[in-house]
C-alpha cells in the first residue's frame, strides 16, 4: 500500500500539483489579499515533494514517525502563518483535504481493473490526508490560543500603569477585577517602578474596582507586604462606604494598612509623610470698583 501511493505521487507530481491548485481555487480558500497564487503553488509543490519522500520511507498509517518530521514542520509553519493571517481552521485544513480529489482520481485511473486495490488505496490515502489535515487544525488552534494569551498579558500590563505623582510618590490606579494572574502582574509592575523611581510611598487606588471579596483583599495585602519589603510605604485609596462595610463583614484585617477614601486624600497624606508641600502661586489682587 505504501509503495502504490508512493508510485502515484512520484509518477504524477506535475499533474497532481496542477489538479490540486484547481481544487484549492475552487474551494475559495485562497484570498488574493492574503495569499498570491505563486505563493500557494510553491507551498503545494513543497508539500508534495516532502510527502512523496515520507510515504516512501515511513508507515503510511503513522504520521508521527521521524519519516514525516519534515512534513509536520512544513504544515506547522503554514498553519501558524495562516492562523496569524486570519484564515479559519477549516480553510487551513482544506489545504490538505483538497488534495484528496486529484489523488483519488489518479489512484482510480491507475488501478481501475482491481476494485479491491482501489478501495484499499483510497482508504489508506484518506487516513493519511485526514491525519495531516487534523494536524493543521491543532496547530492553528494552538497558535490562536497563544495569541490570545499574549494579548491578555499585554492588556493586563496596559491596565496596570504606575504613575509618578510626585517626587518619591507613585500611584497605581486599578480598574476591574483582581485575580491571581493580574495580581502577579500588578505586583511585579509596581515593585519594578519603585526600584526605577526610588519611590518611598506607593498609592494603590481601587476606586475602579467594582467589588472586593476575600480573595481580592488577600491580593491587596500581598501587594502591600511586597511593597514594604522593598522599603516603601503603601496606601490604599478609593475605600468607598460599601467596600468598607464588605471588608468588615468579611473579617479582613487591614488595621496595619493606611487606607483613604480618595486618591486626593492619599496623595495629601503621602506629602505630609514626606514633609513636602505643594506651593501655591500669589493670589491676584482684588479688582476695585
Amino acid at each position: 500500500m505504501n509503495t502504490r501511493i508512493h508510485e502515484i505521487l512520484k509518477k504524477y507530481p506535475s499533474e497532481l500539483l496542477d489538479e490540486w491548485l484547481v481544487a484549492l481555487n475552487a474551494s475559495g480558500v485562497r484570498r488574493d489579499a492574503l495569499m498570491k497564487e505563486g505563493e500557494l503553488r510553491d507551498q503545494c509543490a513543497e508539500f508534495l515533494r516532502l510527502l512523496t519522500r515520507a510515504v516512501e520511507q515511513g508507515n503510511i498509517h503513522d504520521t508521527t514517525t521521524p519519516a514525516y518530521a519534515s512534513v509536520r514542520e512544513l504544515l506547522e509553519r503554514l498553519s501558524r502563518s495562516r492562523s496569524l493571517q486570519g484564515f479559519s481552521p477549516g480553510e487551513t485544513a482544506t489545504f490538505i483535504f483538497s488534495l484528496k480529489q486529484p489523488l483519488f482520481g489518479r489512484l482510480r485511473g491507475e488501478f481501475t481493473k482491481d476494485a479491491q486495490v482501489v478501495a484499499d488505496e483510497l482508504w489508506a490515502a484518506t487516513v493519511l490526508l485526514d491525519k495531516l489535515g487534523l494536524y493543521t487544525t491543532e496547530v492553528h488552534q494552538r497558535t490562536r490560543e497563544e495569541v490570545i494569551v499574549r494579548q491578555q498579558q499585554e492588556m493586563m500590563e496596559l491596565s496596570t500603569p504606575v504613575v509618578a505623582l510626585w517626587d518619591r510618590i507613585v500611584a497605581l490606579p486599578l480598574i476591574g477585577t483582581l485575580d491571581s494572574g493580574r495580581t502577579q502582574t500588578v505586583m511585579e509592575t509596581l515593585l519594578q517602578r519603585i526600584v526605577e523611581t526610588g519611590a518611598e510611598i506607593a498609592i494603590i487606588d481601587i476606586t475602579g474596582v467594582p467589588t472586593v471579596d476575600t480573595l481580592t483583599a488577600q491580593h491587596l495585602i500581598k501587594t502591600v507586604t511586597a511593597t514594604r519589603l522593598m522599603g516603601a510605604e503603601c496606601v490604599i485609596s478609593g475605600i468607598r462606604p460599601q467596600i468598607a462595610q464588605t471588608i468588615v463583614h468579611l473579617g479582613v484585617d487591614l488595621s496595619d494598612v493606611v487606607t483613604k477614601s480618595s486618591l486626593a486624600s492619599a496623595f495629601s497624606w503621602a506629602l505630609k509623610r514626606l514633609n513636602q508641600t505643594i506651593g501655591t502661586g500669589p493670589r491676584a489682587a482684588p479688582t476695585k470698583g
